[in-house]
């Protein structure tokens, strides 16, 4: 759905790079994906760059910048950062730990990608999520959850924070 929504701005032209105007909607987009050979959740999180360098300067002080190459390893830091305090998951009850593996540019969205520690036996998965809620009132956060095979999707609408998935 996500990708649907940003395809129709950017033919309206409200995504544009360059373009000086902004989008009107305020989401995210995440896949959280049981690696069954793994065990693990692979979590990607698909956020307007406008909107996620909005938050990266505002929150730790600097002129935020994910498309500069020279800029990346310093990125880096901030995105992980950000995530860890803003995106959390938790199996059958207990805090899942998520390694921060990095983040790229596509279009005019940066994903974020994410992993899990390995789980054993996940019967309940509950997500807690707070992305961009520190700058937008209006902000939603759209979920897919494949597990199995079977894909379960919902959203959080600012300031919803937690879902718990059965699985």
């Amino acid at each position: 759905m996500c990708y649907l929504v940003i395809g129709m701005l950017k033919s309206q032209g409200f995504a544009e790079a360059g373009s000086g105007a902004r989008h009107p909607l305020h989401l995210s987009s995440t896949e959280l994906n049981y690696n069954l050979k793994e065990s693990t959740m692979e979590v990607s999180c698909r956020i307007f760059t406008d909107d996620f360098e909005d938050i990266l300067s505002k929150k730790y002080k600097v002129k935020a910048d994910l498309s500069a190459e020279g800029k990346h390893k310093e990125m880096d830091q901030l995105v992980s950062k950000y995530m860890a305090a803003h995106l959390q998951l938790a199996a059958n009850g207990k805090i899942l730990p998520l390694s921060y593996i990095g983040f790229e540019k596509d279009s005019e969205a940066v994903v974020v990608y994410l992993e899990s520690v390995k789980i054993k036996n996940l019967v309940k998965l509950e997500t807690t999520s707070t992305v961009l809620y520190d700058l937008f009132d209006d902000q939603t956060n759209i979920f897919h959850l494949t597990f199995k095979g079977n894909r379960h999707s919902f959203k959080m609408t600012y300031p919803e924070k937690k879902q718990i998935s059965s699985l």
